[in-house]
């Protein structure tokens, strides 16, 4: 086994290998090693059956935050769910990573269940309510802001509670979805394809639906008010 080693630069085009100070990249390295060495061992042909395919059931439309690994938190393994994954989980058919994804979700991969899950505790959620986020966050965040704004002045209380935002975010991009060209060419061809919103608790580690699930039959009644609940349905 080689040395750990860091790379640094000495000049401009040149890589010199170092003894330290890799920011721990060694440690992952190791790390997947070891984990490689796990799933072969419990499953010898784990890897051989998933270089030859990808065939999830489920997208998962989630937020970027570390905490909250998408197949982890199902106990999935690789290969048996399409992930993507944004800062406060948005699904804005003007985003082109997200709308690519979404096709090859919907079209190439036909997944039967579109998932948006938000998470509490959001970080975006917070930046949306304190308005103090700025730059390309700042920008991004605008529908969250817009409807934090909305709440807000249908509301008699001073300050909204971010897990409610939180809440409603989720079933704001499952409208959002309703509404999007890939789901109604999916729709309209009959595909048998179903939209959920969940939101995730650190805490406790469970997962919540918080609208109905949403059919081709369904959608003329778009989504109903979150409600705290537990999975909607026997997906996995």
């Amino acid at each position: 086994m080689h040395a750990p080693f860091d790379l640094t630069m000495a000049e401009e085009g040149e890589i010199v290998a170092g003894e330290d100070g890799d920011g721990g990249l060694s440690n992952l390295f190791e790390r997947n090693k070891v984990w490689a060495e796990r799933k072969t061992r419990s499953d010898p042909s784990f890897f051989r059956r998933l270089v030859g395919q990808q065939t999830p059931r489920y997208f998962w439309i989630g937020c970027s935050d570390s905490r909250v690994p998408a197949t982890e938190i199902v106990d999935l393994d690789p290969g048996e769910m399409f992930v993507h994954r944004n800062v406060a989980n948005l699904a804005s058919a003007s985003d082109l990573s997200f709308s690519a994804a979404l096709q090859f979700a919907v079209d190439v991969l036909q997944v039967r269940h579109v998932i948006v899950v938000g998470h509490y505790g959001c970080g975006g959620i917070s930046a949306a309510i304190s308005g103090r986020a700025n730059g390309k966050i700042g920008c991004w965040l605008n529908p969250v802001r817009k409807l934090c704004c909305s709440l807000s002045h249908s509301s008699s209380n001073d300050v909204l509670d971010p897990n409610i935002l939180c809440e409603l975010n989720v079933v704001a991009q499952v409208e959002a979805l309703v509404l999007n060209p890939t789901i109604g060419a999916a729709w309209a061809r009959q595909a048998d394809l179903t939209l959920h919103g969940w939101v995730y608790g650190i805490g406790d580690g469970l997962l919540r639906s918080v609208c109905d699930p949403v059919t081709p039959l369904g959608r003329s009644e778009a989504v109903s008010s979150p409600k705290a609940q537990t999975n909607d349905s026997a997906l996995f």
